[in-house]
């Protein structure tokens, strides 16, 4: 933990990005874990497949669920988007 970071838990203004529910998606579906679930390199690129445009949480919620689900199980090894966002934040939070 660097100063800054322990400065700011003291002060308790953690950023948002430390909390696992609020963790970015560049965070959650780096490189290595799209590499190993998808056949991109990036959640932009698989983004972009399904021509989405989403970047956070609340703007993925605004997809049509059927939409998304079909997209995950057709370019992931998830079957919906739940499961993908499930098995990223549990890696992410063993790390």
């Amino acid at each position: 933990m660097s100063f800054d970071d322990l400065l700011l838990e003291l002060k308790g203004q953690k950023t948002v990005q430390e909390d696992p529910k609020h963790v970015s998606f560049e965070k959650l579906f780096h490189e290595s874990f799209m590499v190993k679930y998808t056949n991109m390199n990036s959640f932009e690129a698989f983004m972009e497949k399904g021509n989405f445009q989403a970047n956070t949480r609340e703007e993925i919620k605004n997809i049509q669920d059927e939409l998304f689900d079909r997209h995950v199980a057709r370019e992931t090894k998830f079957s919906s988007w739940q499961a993908m966002l499930d098995t990223a934040t549990k890696e992410y939070e063993a790390k």
